[in-house]
């Protein structure tokens, strides 16, 4: 074990500070990752203020993680030295059970090992994820990123970018498909950059009329406005697939009307109480209303693959890890477009 540089939580609600946790020491099929740069997911903040219960501290939050490789394991072939690598939402799992052998692993039965506020599959050492130097994880946990893609704008792909990229892909989203994305904010811009990459035409259904500059720059083919006036009327059975990014309550029986027949809304935005479903609003038209977590190891790959070759990455804001509290604070009151994304020289520069 060895001890690197962190920022984290020491218990729910406090404020996050610097500290020092222990990582282990490479074993055979282990890769070393320097970290470089690390996205701010929302459920960083969930999770650092124990707003979901069951949170573990000392708390290092961080699963967007992309940096270089400094070391591997004597039986590590994946990756050299010196190449980019990526690690997402977990950093284990048990490998045996009928979802990870589908490639499934965000479903392991055992439950997989998440990057932080968790433990590794052994149930006792602690997981702790990229607000730090450094990671050590499976080479078959880490993924590859690709070269031509800013770096730090590919950090928030490894949550955002797989949690939208693959519903869409459940869902077969194909050109010419009408794909309607519910909200415009970290998740809701890139369903707007992928769906378009798949050649679809995106409507962003906003309630915020100040975002329809962006949704278009973004991709989207027509922006509504669905507080008030009578968009449900008018964009009544027209789409293919709707993708609800929303975590405010919200009518889930208004969206599920926008639905041609025997076609989906997945949710991947989860408000904080039950959201009524009427059984008419499914059965009448045979809709499916369905939901969506991140993506396995190999169709994460995919995603990234799928991003290098379109050129899409994360719209970003980049802020030094002393920044970290006041980030937050930005992120629930909306204000950032459309991710954070921590620069790690300033864990290791003089004012660390």
């Amino acid at each position: 074990m060895h001890k690197i540089q962190a920022w984290g939580a020491s218990a729910a609600g406090k404020p996050l500070a610097p500290m020092s946790i222990e990582r282990r020491e490479p074993g055979p099929r282990d890769v070393v990752i320097e970290i470089l740069f690390c996205g701010v997911c929302h459920s960083d903040i969930h999770q650092a203020r124990d707003e979901w219960s069951g949170a573990m501290f000392p708390m290092i939050p961080g699963h967007e993680i992309v940096g270089r490789v400094t070391r591997v394991g004597g039986e590590a072939k994946k990756f050299a030295v010196g190449e980019l690598a990526g690690v997402g939402c977990m950093v284990d799992s048990c490998r045996a059970c009928g979802p990870c052998t589908e490639g499934l692993e965000q479903f392991c039965e055992k439950g997989n090992a998440p990057t932080y506020n968790g433990t590794e599959m052994d149930r006792k050492t602690p997981t702790y994820g990229g607000y730090s130097t450094e990671i050590v994880v499976d080479e078959g946990y880490a993924l590859r990123v690709p070269t031509g893609l800013d770096p730090a704008g590919v950090a928030p792909l490894l949550c955002a970018g797989i949690t939208t990229y693959s519903p869409l892909r459940q869902q077969g989203c194909k050109p010419g498909d009408r794909v309607g994305v519910v909200g415009l904010g970290g998740l809701g811009h890139m369903a707007v950059k992928l769906a378009a990459s798949m050649g679809a035409k995106v409507t962003v259904l906003s309630t915020s009329a100040a975002k329809e500059a962006d949704a278009r720059r973004l991709g989207a083919a027509d922006f509504v406005v669905t507080k008030g006036g009578n968009a449900f009327e008018r964009l009544a059975g027209k789409f293919d697939i709707i993708v609800d990014t929303v975590s405010a309550p919200h009518d889930y029986n208004a969206y599920l009307g926008l639905l041609r027949p025997r076609r989906a809304m997945v949710l991947v935005g989860a408000p904080p109480a039950a959201v009524p479903v009427q059984p008419f609003s499914l059965i009448m038209g045979g809709k499916q209303l369905a939901g969506s977590l991140i993506g396995g190891i190999a169709e994460t790959q995919e995603m990234l693959d799928h991003c290098e070759k379109h050129g899409i990455v994360s719209d970003i804001e980049i802020i030094p890890i002393q920044k970290i509290n006041e980030a937050y604070e930005r992120v629930l009151a909306s204000d950032v477009r459309y991710r954070f994304v921590i620069d790690m020289a300033s864990l290791r520069g003089p004012s660390a």
